[in-house]
């Protein structure tokens, strides 16, 4: 299923899809589905050539353009948000960790059995690194699996916590924020139109205002803003996203959330003299959540209280006087089935979700255990040194276990084709649920009336130019 050489990509896509001038004509939509689709996803993440890797690529994303399959910003329908003219649902924010193109399968046949399109596909920067995912290949996962399921639309793909690490940002300031405008330099031509900048790990709660606990996080948000305006391409304006408070540390208050706000509008305020800029959507706070849950010692995940309060008075401010969507909730894909309803019911603009996913896969009673076995082996051996001194093994392991789809990820590709529709039955089942208790059904007609996504094609490799 991966293609050798670029004369080998070239023959397979004969009579199936036409590359003309080096524009993408789709001659036989039933084949492409069928078959060429899954040899270029295939050949996009698991090729050692390269130039295949890099073919296949742009042919899945401009197959996809011309199915009407394109990366969007959301950032219309959280305008919308903000003006309280579009209401009732949260937009789950998706985070495929591991097996993206047949995980993003499910959650593209979970959304056309119940019409929904409010939906963002997302991977953080930590994410990138350990899963083996650069940003122009999630994105063409995405689009290939759109692309084998009949979707259709404009698809978020959005990089989530493009995060500053504390401790190296003490160390070398330059070199951190560098890093992080790096990968957003990678991330826009790659697709990512939505991209929530987290400086919250930079919060100095020592500091005797809640101004100076804060004046690090806002004014590097507003620079790393600034910087994505004058890189995002024409007819685009890429929806950013703040975080105030860090998740897994105390919870956000209203008065630290406006308080952010007024002083990141003022740093924003100081290139006024270019015109204005527009600011951020939505803002990420703490209201008791982990990322990942809180594993107890023998690996079951402890049972959290969420400030729906919080969630509540700020999304409302949010939208009342600053405009954006609302709040974005974090690390909630563990959480009790129940806890979902509230989410859409307290005007929840966003939530995250991981960690649920990625159990599901590993847990699923169809994963080969040998293979699970020697990631666990893997994971004893090799990252023993991330396991905390008075983690036992089961909560080692389950925390660590993420850093496994990078390192076996041909492996998990290849499973068995009935394992990977197995898992895939699960993963849907799954996203059914949380879509219901988001209320993103139906929401596909809301969608495509207020997004129209612009078509920027990505420059042609030199292997397919004529």
């Amino acid at each position: 299923m991966i293609f050798s050489t670029i004369d080998d990509l070239r023959k397979s896509i004969e009579g199936i899809v036409d590359l003309e001038d080096n524009r993408v004509t789709i001659l036989d939509e039933s084949r492409l589905r069928e078959e060429l689709v899954d040899y270029l996803a295939y050949s996009m993440a698991l090729s050692t050539d390269e130039k295949v890797r890099e073919a296949a690529t742009w042919i899945i994303r401009r197959v996809g353009a011309a199915l009407g399959i394109m990366p969007a910003s959301i950032q219309p329908l959280y305008e919308a948000m903000g003006k309280e003219s579009v209401s009732g649902f949260t937009v789950p924010a998706i985070n495929l960790r591991g097996i993206a193109f047949h995980s993003a399968q499910a959650v593209f046949r979970a959304a056309l059995a119940m019409d929904a399109a409010a939906i963002l596909f997302e991977i953080a920067r930590s994410e990138i690194g350990y899963t083996s995912q650069k940003p122009a290949e999630y994105t063409a996962a995405v689009t290939a699996a759109a692309i084998k399921t009949g979707y259709r639309g404009p698809l978020f793909i959005q990089g989530d916590h493009f995060q500053i690490n504390a401790k190296k940002y003490r160390n070398d300031p330059s070199t951190e924020l560098e890093a992080v405008k790096q990968l957003i330099r990678e991330a826009i031509p790659g697709g990512f139109y939505n991209i929530d900048i987290d400086a919250s790990t930079l919060v100095d709660l020592s500091k005797g205002s809640i101004k100076e606990q804060q004046r690090d996080n806002f004014a590097i948000t507003a620079d790393m803003t600034q910087l994505i305006r004058n890189l995002e391409p024409q007819g685009v304006t890429i929806t950013v996203g703040g975080e105030i408070g860090e998740v897994g540390s105390k919870n956000t208050t209203v008065e630290e959330f406006e308080i952010f706000m007024e002083g990141y509008l003022e740093e924003l305020g100081k290139n006024a003299s270019a015109g204005p800029v527009t600011g951020i959507s939505k803002i990420s706070i703490q209201t008791g959540t982990t990322h990942g849950g809180v594993p107890l010692p023998d690996g079951s995940i402890a049972t959290v209280k969420i400030d729906f309060d919080t969630l509540e008075s700020i999304s409302q401010i949010a939208r009342s006087k600053y405009g954006l969507a609302g709040a974005v909730q974090h690390g909630a894909s563990t959480l009790p089935e129940e806890a979902f309803d509230r989410f859409p019911a307290t005007g929840t603009a966003e939530i995250h979700l991981a960690t649920g996913f990625q159990n599901i896969i590993y847990d699923s009673p169809h994963f080969p255990e040998s293979l699970k076995n020697r990631i666990y082996d893997y994971i004893r051996s090799e990252l023993k040194g991330e396991k905390k001194e008075n983690d036992t093994e089961e909560q080692f392991i389950y925390k660590t276990r993420k850093k496994g789809f990078g390192r076996f990820k041909k492996e998990l590709w290849h499973l068995d084709t009935r394992v990977l529709e197995a898992i895939g039955t699960e993963l849907e089942d799954r996203f059914k649920l949380l879509f219901g208790k988001l209320e993103i059904g139906g929401t596909k007609e809301t969608v495509h009336q207020i997004v129209q996504p612009v078509d920027v094609p990505p420059p042609t490799p030199d292997s397919l130019i004529s």
